[in-house]
Parts: structure tokens; C-alpha cells; sequence
């Protein structure tokens, strides 16, 4: 009898390995090994996996970026770049009910209205429950098919035989090949499902929609492998404290990383925010010491957030630095900053700073709307509610020119708000309208100044 081969796979990065270890070498996770069987590969059964194409010159290839298919959600569309690519696998991650399957339930009632035939396969609900949840948000199409299936060999033969114009798994931790043992949503069946279907988009020119589940630190559960296989990778953002939730591009073969689409969960499903600056500024305070304005930009989409500042004296030996939306550690650097070149001692303060909204920021020109609401604070003198500040700090208080001046100057204007405090550098290219009064600082003693 023929000895059965097997390796030890982590399930969170991927890592194989040929004994059990308790914390993994690649991602320093515990008990992340499980053991898998290995079976020699037949040479018959391979052939399913390649594409049998002739090399052709590269200029004799056509393609058209009018060439995409249109959600219908202009939101979506922009993250995908401007609509859907034909044969490109899409995997789209996110914590539990944050909305992942509703969203692309919406996105394939659009298209099969607009005369499109397109296939939901499900390995989690009943075809009853997807059809609850499509009365909700209006899916009723007759061209839209829904399959309950967790065989891939089954689903391959679906998708050949019926020919959708897109195909959507939910997700793909449950899908099953009979090539290999393992149990489903294990690191090698993964692997394996994720290979075949991408091969056989491909192959067909159908675009592939991949649901994959999260890990608790917020990573698409399975092999690491798997996001660099795929074309685009889009992460669904937000938690049940709030109504909005954020799809962001963090891979995109066919457009532009770090895209943001904004949505509000209702009733009825998840609606556009087509205004995201006013929808995050609607509760914004009057006249209050410690709120400031920044315009950010996510991917090529300036956004006007609010950052909150509240400095207190500290009770306590140990002053409190709490962040939440911001780097802590970005924050602790300004705060020695603002002490050692501004003269503001926030050493023997508690200090708590927030982005409202629920928004999570990570890019430097944001610095300078972090110290205006420390300062505003710490002073206890609200910043003037029509203006807007950005700009990156060194530590030695100097003030840093950033890119995307122009976008985010006119988003600004474009609310209504008449007056931007904006690094000195690279500020003489910018060109905007005379409603704009722009105030150029290259340090944070003329910020304070200027501010107050």
C-alpha cells in the first residue's frame, strides 16, 4: 500500500512546513498548523490547468478601457477603476455582516436588469434565505440564477454550461475540490478552488467575485498567496456602531490602489454616498475648542474629515494618550513637538484624540490638523469654522509640502470654506479661485499665529 505523503500547513499566511510547530516562522502566529495530505500530481488531471494560448505581438493586441461592464453603483465602479474588467477574479473581504454579500447581490440585480445573466453561487445559505434577503433590497430578476453549491468540480460545470456574463462565490472558504482531502477552508483547498477558477475566468472572459472571510486581525483568512493571484482586492471597512461603511481597493490590476467607495447601510440595503465630505461633517460641533478641519485623500477622492483634540490636566503620574482613526505613535511625536518648539506643555495632560465618523487616516498631511485641535484644546479658542488645514510636521517644527494640493483645496472651496492654512512649499503652484483666502506657513510658530 502506498504510503500517504503529508505537510504541515499554517492557515493563516500559508507557511508549510514538515513537522508541527507551535508559532509559525512567517507571520509569528500560535497554532496556526494543521496537517494536509499530499497527493503526487497526475499528469492527466494538470492539464485543466493551462490556458493553451500562442505567444502574439503586443501589437496586435487590442483592448479598449471602454471595455467594462457597469455595476450600476457608481461607488463600486470607481474602486473597480470604472466597471468591471472582462476574465478578472475579484476577491472582496470583510468582517461579518458588514454587507459583503448585500453589496454584490445589488451589483448582480443591476446587471441582470440591464439584460445580463449572472450566477450567485452560495456555500453558506439556502436558496430561501438569499431569496429573503433579495426581497429587502429589490432583487428579482428572472436573469439572475441562484446556485447552492460547495463542489467545484459541480461549479465549474455550472459556469461552462450556463454562461454568465459574472459569477459571484460566497464565499470561497467553503468550496471543496475531490482532488484533495482536506477539510474546506483549509490552506490547500484554498489554494486549489482559487487556482480553477481563476484559470477558467481566464479562459471564459467571466469576471469572478471571491467573498473571503477575515481572521480576527483583519486579513483574508487563508493562504497570502491567494490576494496575489487574484486581479483586485477590495476590503469592506466600518462596525456596527455606525450607518456608513467604506469599500477600499488595496489591489487593483486595473485602476488606481487605495480607492475608496462610500456607502450607508439601510433597510433597504446599502445606498451611494455620493457626498462623503458633507455626510462625515453633518454633526460637526458650532464654535467648539479642539475641532478642526482636514481635507484628506483616499486614492484619487478628496475627503473632508473632522479631527477631534481634548486635552486635560492628568490626575494621575501617567498621562493618557488615547487615539482612535490616527497612528498613536504619529500622535505621541507631534505632542513632543508642539512641547519642545511651540512652548505648549501637554506632558502633564491626558489627551484624546479622534477622527469623527468612525474614519480611519493614515497619511502625513494630516499632521497639521492633529496639532491645530491639540492647540485649540490645550487653549481652550476654537478654530474659525470656515477654515481647512493640512500639511506634514517635521520634528523640528517645520511644515512639509504634500501632494494633491490643488484637489484638495478646491474640495474645500467646494463646501464652503473660505480659508486653508497650507505648507509654504510647493503652495506657489497652486492655483485656485479668489473665493480661497490661502494663509502659507513653513513652521508651527506662524500656524499658532495665524490660527488664534
Amino acid at each position: 500500500m502506498k504510503k500517504i505523503k503529508t505537510l504541515f500547513f499554517c492557515q493563516n499566511c500559508g507557511h508549510q512546513s514538515t513537522k508541527w510547530l507551535g508559532k509559525c516562522p512567517s507571520c509569528q502566529q500560535w497554532n496556526q498548523f494543521v496537517e494536509e495530505e499530499i497527493r503526487s500530481s497526475d499528469p492527466g488531471a494538470r492539464l485543466e490547468l493551462q490556458l493553451n494560448e500562442l505567444p502574439q505581438s503586443i501589437a496586435a493586441i487590442t483592448a479598449d478601457e471602454k471595455d467594462r461592464m457597469t455595476t450600476g453603483i457608481a461607488e463600486l465602479d470607481r474602486v473597480l477603476g470604472g466597471g468591471i474588467v472582462g476574465g478578472s477574479a475579484v476577491l472582496v473581504g470583510g468582517d461579518p455582516g458588514i454587507g459583503k454579500s448585500t453589496l454584490l447581490l445589488q451589483m448582480l440585480q443591476n446587471l441582470a436588469e440591464n439584460g445580463s445573466k449572472v450566477l450567485y453561487i452560495s456555500g453558506e445559505e439556502s436558496a430561501k434565505q438569499i431569496k429573503l434577503r433579495g426581497k429587502r433590497i429589490g432583487a428579482a430578476s428572472p436573469n439572475l440564477l441562484i446556485l447552492v453549491e460547495i463542489a467545484l468540480e459541480s461549479m465549474i460545470q455550472h459556469i461552462k454550461s450556463l454562461a454568465p456574463q459574472a459569477v459571484v462565490i460566497d464565499s470561497i472558504q467553503t468550496v471543496y475540490s475531490s482532488a484533495l482531502s482536506s477539510a474546506p477552508g483549509s490552506v490547500g483547498q484554498v489554494r486549489e478552488a482559487s487556482a480553477q477558477l481563476i484559470l477558467l475566468s481566464k479562459k471564459t472572459g467571466i469576471p469572478v467575485f471571491l467573498v473571503g472571510h477575515v481572521t480576527k486581525d483583519g486579513s483574508i483568512a487563508g493562504p497570502k498567496v491567494l490576494e496575489h493571484m487574484v486581479d483586485t482586492v477590495l476590503y469592506f471597512e466600518g462596525d456596527s456602531g455606525h450607518a456608513y461603511r467604506i469599500i477600499r481597493g488595496m489591489k487593483n490590476r486595473f485602476g488606481p490602489t487605495n480607492e475608496i467607495g462610500v456607502f450607508e447601510m439601510r433597510d433597504n440595503g446599502l445606498q451611494e454616498v455620493s457626498n462623503p465630505s458633507a455626510f462625515f461633517l453633518s454633526e460637526r460641533p458650532e464654535g467648539a475648542a479642539g475641532s478642526v478641519v482636514v481635507p484628506s485623500m483616499e486614492g484619487t477622492r478628496p475627503i473632508l474629515i473632522e479631527i477631534q483634540s481634548l486635552a486635560s490636566p492628568t490626575n494621575f503620574g501617567m498621562p493618557r494618550r488615547t487615539a482612535i482613526g490616527v497612528d498613536h505613535n504619529r500622535v505621541s511625536l507631534l505632542v513632543a513637538v508642539m512641547d519642545k518648539i511651540c512652548g505648549l506643555h501637554l506632558s502633564n495632560h491626558d489627551i484624546f484624540i479622534n477622527v469623527a465618523g468612525g474614519v480611519k487616516v493614515d497619511e502625513p498631511a494630516i499632521d497639521l490638523g492633529i496639532v491645530s485641535s491639540l492647540a485649540s484644546s490645550f487653549l481652550d479658542r476654537p478654530v474659525d469654522a470656515k477654515t481647512v488645514v493640512f500639511g506634514e510636521v517635521g520634528l523640528t517644527g517645520e511644515v512639509r509640502g504634500i501632494s494633491q494640493m490643488d484637489i484638495r483645496i478646491k474640495e474645500a472651496a467646494r463646501m464652503g470654506f473660505n480659508r486653508c492654512i497650507l505648507p509654504k512649499t510647493l503652495a506657489r503652484d497652486v492655483s485656485v479661485g479668489s473665493k480661497m483666502n490661502l494663509i502659507k506657513i513653513s513652521n508651527l510658530r506662524e500656524l499658532l499665529a495665524h490660527l488664534f
